[in-house]
């Protein structure tokens, strides 16, 4: 009966649900929608924060990819933008038993006010984790698949190209898995502090073409043996190939929407590499999504993961169009950017 009733509650809760939309290019809206109600095995969250995905959100936002590409077949308007959401449960169907109304989780959808939710796919959070740092989840697991890919081990060396959010969570990944040596490049020097925060051991400012010499410094004279890009940015990718020791790999985690511009190097083939690509997709039996959360949870909740201090911007989600701006305009001055649609971070513009 209480099930039901917290169910025959929804209509009201979500008259004034919300989402943000792309009508096309370079345009954003918020606009009311109706979320419906959970089935038996659903769920009603209602939001509290979500993250921009600046990467791939500004790719997408901006049209900023070739004809053909994944982007390309993706992208379809009205276009509903992000992935990452945390929420309450305000309303359960009959048969979930694992979760309950209150409980806070983390979800993946978009930007929106309101969602109904397979409970499967909602991932508790643990008490002694802020929302503003749990948020952090989706990008965490997007990198966790990269580690994965490239085979962290301990004593291990790693070149991290690019200090945005996804580096970021790159950064700490490697050193979750136990790497001596991290070195973050960056041309923005404000990202270095984050860097280090998450466990970068050594950083240097500058382009990635005129980086090489202050990596082998901060390298002890040595290449790494994995780089990985993390800037989404096409040219940066024959940079990296130069920068990774003999035999060892480049991983591609930033996503871009022009691959035809990766050009090759002499380098792939006379010094041994190995060139691996990690998605968000790349899931597994041993690997779900349910898992690689669980793991970046506890870890973050254990203080092993350091995420405070990661969110540069927050803004009211009806000021979608300006936080889209500033993501354009401000590129190297933004990290995380939040939506937040229940007003309790209080310093929303």
């Amino acid at each position: 009966m209480g099930k039901t009733m917290r169910s025959g509650l929804c209509s009201a809760m979500t008259q004034s649900a919300q989402r943000l939309v792309f009508p096309g290019k370079q345009q954003v809206l918020i606009e009311p929608f109706d979320p419906g109600t959970p089935g038996e095995d659903q769920v009603l969250v209602r939001t509290t924060l979500s993250l921009m995905s600046t990467g791939t959100e500004n790719i997408v936002f901006n049209r900023l990819f070739d004809a053909g590409t994944h982007f390309d077949n993706w992208v379809k308007y009205p276009f509903y933008p992000g992935y990452t959401l945390v929420g309450v449960i305000e309303a359960v169907g009959a048969k979930v038993e694992n979760l309950k109304v209150g409980d806070r989780v983390a979800f993946r959808a978009g930007h929106r006010s309101h969602e109904v939710m397979p409970a499967a796919k909602c991932f508790p959070i643990p008490d002694t984790l802020p929302d503003e740092e749990a948020i952090w989840f989706s990008l965490g697991k997007i990198t966790f698949m990269g580690a994965k890919a490239v085979g962290y081990h301990l004593g291990d060396t790693v070149l991290v190209i690019g200090a945005g959010p996804i580096g970021q969570m790159s950064i700490r990944w490697a050193r979750a898995a136990g790497v001596s040596s991290i070195i973050a490049v960056d041309p923005a020097e404000h990202r270095m502090p984050l860097a280090k925060a998450g466990g970068a051991t050594g950083v240097v400012t500058a382009p990635i073409t005129e980086a090489r010499e202050a990596i082998l410094k901060a390298g002890r004279g040595k290449l790494p043996r994995v780089v990985v890009d993390s800037t989404g940015n096409a040219a940066v990718f024959s940079a990296a190939l130069g920068l990774a020791a003999d035999f060892g790999k480049v991983l591609l985690i930033g996503d871009t929407g022009s691959p035809a511009k990766q050009g090759l190097t002499p380098d792939v083939v006379t010094r041994g590499l190995t060139i691996v690509g990690a998605h968000d997709g790349h899931v597994t039996a041993e690997w779900t999504e349910a898992i690689i959360i669980q793991l970046f949870f506890d870890l973050a909740a254990s203080g092993r993961f350091p995420l405070a201090g990661l969110n540069s911007h927050v803004f009211k989600p009806e000021n979608g169009a300006e936080a889209y701006a500033t993501a354009n305009r401000d590129r190297n001055s933004t990290m995380g950017i939040i939506f937040d649609w229940s007003g309790q971070l209080g310093n929303a513009k």
